[in-house]
């Protein structure tokens, strides 16, 4: 199984060290960069250079918004599995962000588990096609 390098865009720093040492003990990820606000990750992810498997990103973000990040990649040439973690995923925002470009759709509050599957089965090349990306 890869390694997906991963670029995380979390604006709690408790949050984000969590996240970062639970998925790269429970998954394979390795992450190669964060950032805490929109300009910062559009900037990161539109560099040439910066090469990533797996963007995690949140809804709401010290300045600007995971919502603006997934626009803003959504047009660039070099694609990216873009993944939205969020305490605010309900039915209206998760379909907003599978508009903008979203792959897939997590809720921190009770979905890490299928997060770290959905790594699993991303890093094997089966992203499926079902709506959790776990077919």
């Amino acid at each position: 199984m890869r390694q997906l390098k991963t670029y995380l865009v979390e604006d709690s720093p408790v949050i984000r060290d969590s996240l970062i040492a639970t998925l790269e003990e429970l998954a394979p990820v390795r992450v190669v960069g964060t950032a805490e606000d929109e300009a910062t990750a559009v900037k990161w992810l539109t560099q040439a250079d910066n090469q990533c498997d797996l963007v995690i990103v949140d809804i709401f973000l010290k300045s600007g918004s995971g919502l603006g990040v997934l626009s803003s990649v959504k047009a660039l040439t070099q694609r990216h599995t873009m993944v939205v973690l969020s305490n605010y995923a309900t039915k209206d925002i998760r379909r907003k962000c599978l508009e903008l470009g979203a792959d897939r759709v997590f809720d921190k509050s009770d979905e890490i588990d299928a997060l770290i599957l959905y790594c699993d089965r991303l890093a094997l090349g089966e992203t499926g096609s079902s709506p959790l990306g776990l077919a």
